[in-house]
């Protein structure tokens, strides 16, 4: 039986939505393969509060909207490169913005199920979001992997240290030194994802999880995800530390160069730059 979504509230940038005490955030940029900026982000932050502090809502789901017109979909490529600027991402103010950041500790630190629905590409920012998400199921189309090193970027927070704890640290060194790309059935098999479905089948899925916890104790849940999250709860530190690397990183000419060589669609010039000791 399919819910009966009503919108609670209409956005530029995502669709929020609200159905039998589920959630559901879409990141609605399909032309952009759902990239988010700081509207994007601010927006998804001020969804995530609402569902928070709303007593009926026990899981959310954080998905993209798609496929875009070329066929393709994507649950969240990472930042719009678009609007990147030398200090961060710039929106309509421009005043330059890390504010993922504080979305990735909102996920973790409210107390309900968030669910990350991945249909197509999770690179980047977008795979970050997923692995911070209390559970990932993947459509059979799914994408995932980082790209920061090809472009002038890192997350040495959540993005590094937690996706160590989920697939190990071999495993996350490779994701990031190399910037491969992985298939759904490769991202079970090293524990990066709960399940793999049919695209088709994605949002139905996520629906079952959903109504399985709703039928669990609240207060139960809320104490487990904590205790999920203190285990590994200096990572919020580190995260608020690689936010500070990063701002720092992008200012540098090193990061410029490859930021460049993205948007210019060629190879960076990576050997001018040093490998210190």
């Amino acid at each position: 039986m399919k819910p009966r979504w009503r919108r609670a509230k209409t956005y530029s940038d995502i669709l929020y939505h609200k159905a039998d005490g589920v959630a559901k955030v879409t990141i609605n940029r399909p032309e952009k393969r759902n990239a988010f900026r700081p509207e994007t982000v601010a927006q998804m932050i001020e969804a995530f509060s609402d569902a928070r502090d709303d007593p009926s809502i026990g899981v959310v789901l954080l998905t993209g909207a798609g496929p875009h017109t070329d066929g393709k979909y994507a649950f969240c490529s990472g930042g719009d490169q678009s609007v990147r600027g030398p200090a961060g991402y710039l929106g309509g103010d421009g005043v330059p913005r890390l504010n993922v950041l504080d979305l990735q500790k909102l996920i973790r630190s409210m107390p309900k199920v968030v669910i990350a629905l991945v249909a197509g590409y999770a690179i980047g920012g977008g795979h970050v979001l997923h692995v911070v998400c209390d559970l990932t199921i993947a459509a059979d189309n799914a994408v995932f992997g980082q790209v920061g090193p090809r472009m002038g970027s890192f997350d040495g927070g959540f993005g590094a240290s937690y996706l160590a704890r989920l697939v190990g640290p071999k495993k996350a060194r490779e994701i990031w030194y190399l910037c491969r790309k992985y298939d759904a059935r490769q991202a079970l098999e090293m524990g990066l994802v709960n399940a793999v479905v049919p695209v088709a089948g994605l949002e139905a899925e996520g629906l079952q999880w959903a109504g399985e916890i709703l039928g669990q104790s609240p207060l139960a849940i809320r104490c487990l995800k904590s205790a999920f999250n203190a285990d590994v709860d200096g990572q919020a530190g580190l995260q608020e530390l690689a936010g500070n690397a990063t701002l720092l990183y992008y200012m540098s000419e090193e990061a410029k160069e490859f930021h460049r060589a993205q948007r210019e669609k060629r190879k960076p010039d990576a050997r001018k730059f040093p490998w210190l000791p």
